[in-house]
């Protein structure tokens, strides 16, 4: 039993080597960038392209070595790095979570968690929190990540197992959740249109895949604490860092004080998003009435800056910390300081993922990828591991699950439904093949914040670092929600509330 162990611990300390070995992650991402623009020049002149499956256009990719394209990138080079979506997000997130921190909330909030919270179910419940936290956007990114590494530096733990574990959560668990979230109704829409080819009157739900999910989300709860547990943190090690943990001592009375006006404006600012949102007319609903694509899941981030700074500065002024004005633009500066490397990293996985989307290589590799799986007609259990591992090969190229699910739905869906299983089945295949890869992704969106978090706590940290720590999730949340899916095949239960695995008459039934 040791041997196997001993052999996989020695491939990731191979694959972390091999992978900080590599330049820095800037210089990295500059020269995936310098490199798609060679590819394009190569793929235009052999002339490599695809056929949507929806439209019947053919999709050529663009030579970004052309006049046309060297004068694209020149002038889209600003913009490409002002509108990553991910840079805003965290700079407006941070200028609150900045205040919350330098007051003192953030860190007695910390030790009240770890007073009063039993140390064995920690690893679990902020796994638990983080596949939780996809209803809310990105919100698990910019604030449970890295307060979870705060939370097992305090515990005397080592801070990247904590990130590590939230991070598994968060990104890997993408999928799951025990409520909706914001990519149930735009995954479904998507399927629908697919579901037309075959069937015009074909409705799929937002949510299709609710029952599935919500079980998927104890299972991989459960699956990532194992893995933070048993591979994880024996590979980690103890923390040798400088980073010192928040001392774990009694609240004083400032600080109990700062607490109870902190607690005090969140119920306060929490009891006007509901009255906002609970009354069908509510004032923060989306102009149809829908709380889906209401401000308070789309602009969640601007409700996390009101939350954090409100809350930040009714405890710093309550408990002392703060003094003047002065004292909340400093905490929020500070924040800002800390995101330098991160901003550095930005600009050239900017320009990366935008040279990337310009060439239109990631969509000739997701047609050609999913067109060869159908050619090959193997059955149905096989089919349903393969389009997973295809989904989580093609998340390693292109970041957006609803752009990947648009050009594999008109591919996958009819072949589902032609096999007697419904859209429904297909788009939770995909959903986990999306979702097990985002941990190893550098075109996930956020993973230049991951690296940068990680060198909190390890100047050294790379990408290596990142992928070898999180190539465990990997594997095993494949194995576990893989077989989870053979068996909800084997026993025929719905994915959803009136979602059938099956379709019509056909073989499947």
């Amino acid at each position: 039993m040791k041997k196997p162990a001993s052999i996989f611990n020695r491939f990731l300390n191979v694959t972390e080597k091999v992978g900080n070995a590599l330049p820095h992650p800037a210089t990295l991402f500059a020269i995936f960038a310098a490199g798609i623009l060679l590819l394009s020049g190569i793929a235009a002149f052999f002339g490599w392209d695809a056929v949507h499956p929806t439209t019947g256009d053919v999709i050529s990719p663009v030579n970004l070595l052309s006049k046309e394209g060297l004068h694209r990138v020149m002038l889209e080079m600003v913009h490409n790095f002002t509108s990553f979506a991910p840079l805003g997000i965290v700079l407006v997130a941070m200028l609150g979570i900045g205040i919350a921190e330098s007051s003192g909330l953030i860190g007695a909030g910390i030790r009240l968690l770890v007073i009063s919270s039993p140390r064995r179910w920690m690893t679990f419940v902020i796994v638990l929190a983080g596949i939780l936290s996809n209803t809310a956007s990105d919100i698990g990114y910019v604030l449970l990540i890295p307060l979870a590494g705060t939370i097992f530096l305090s515990m005397g733990r080592n801070p990247l197992l904590g990130m590590a574990a939230a991070f598994a959560g968060v990104s890997g668990g993408f999928s799951a959740n025990l409520i909706l979230g914001t990519i149930d109704p735009l995954l479904a829409g998507l399927s629908e249109e697919a579901a037309h080819i075959m069937d015009p009157s074909y409705e799929v739900n937002p949510t299709a895949n609710y029952y599935f999910m919500v079980v998927s989300t104890i299972i991989i709860a459960a699956a990532g604490t194992l893995v933070t547990e048993k591979i994880i943190a024996p590979r980690l090690g103890e923390y040798k860092g400088d980073e010192k943990p928040e001392e774990i001592k009694k609240l004083s009375k400032d600080e109990r004080k700062g607490l109870r006006w902190a607690g005090v404006v969140t119920l306060i600012l929490t009891a006007l998003v509901l009255w906002g949102t609970i009354p069908e007319h509510g004032f923060l609903r989306a102009a149809d009435g829908s709380i889906l694509r209401s401000p308070v899941i789309k602009g969640v981030i601007a409700l996390l800056f009101i939350f954090t700074t409100a809350s930040g500065m009714a405890y710093g002024f309550a408990s002392g910390k703060f003094k003047n004005d002065g004292d909340v633009v400093a905490g929020m500066a500070t924040a800002i300081k800390t995101l330098a490397v991160y901003i550095v990293l930005v600009f050239f996985a900017a320009q990366f993922v935008a040279y990337f989307k310009w060439s239109h290589l990631g969509e000739i590799l997701a047609i050609n990828g999913a067109i060869f799986l159908k050619s090959i007609n193997i059955g149905m259990v096989p089919l349903l591991l393969m389009f997973i591992i295809l989904a989580g090969t093609i998340n390693m190229a292109m970041g957006s699950a609803s752009a990947k699910w648009a050009i594999m739905a008109p591919v996958f869906i009819p072949l589902f439904m032609e096999l007697g299983y419904s859209p429904e089945l297909s788009q939770v295949v995909y959903r986990i093949g999306d979702s097990v890869t985002n941990l190893i992704s550098p075109m996930m969106s956020f993973f230049a914040l991951i690296i940068a978090f990680f060198q909190r706590y390890d100047k050294k940290a790379s990408i290596g670092t990142i992928i070898s720590t999180m190539l465990p999730y990997t594997f095993v949340f494949f194995i576990a929600w893989s077989v989870l899916l053979l068996i909800w095949v084997y026993f025929g239960w719905p994915l959803g509330p009136g979602a059938s695995l099956y379709y019509g008459g056909g073989i499947g039934n």
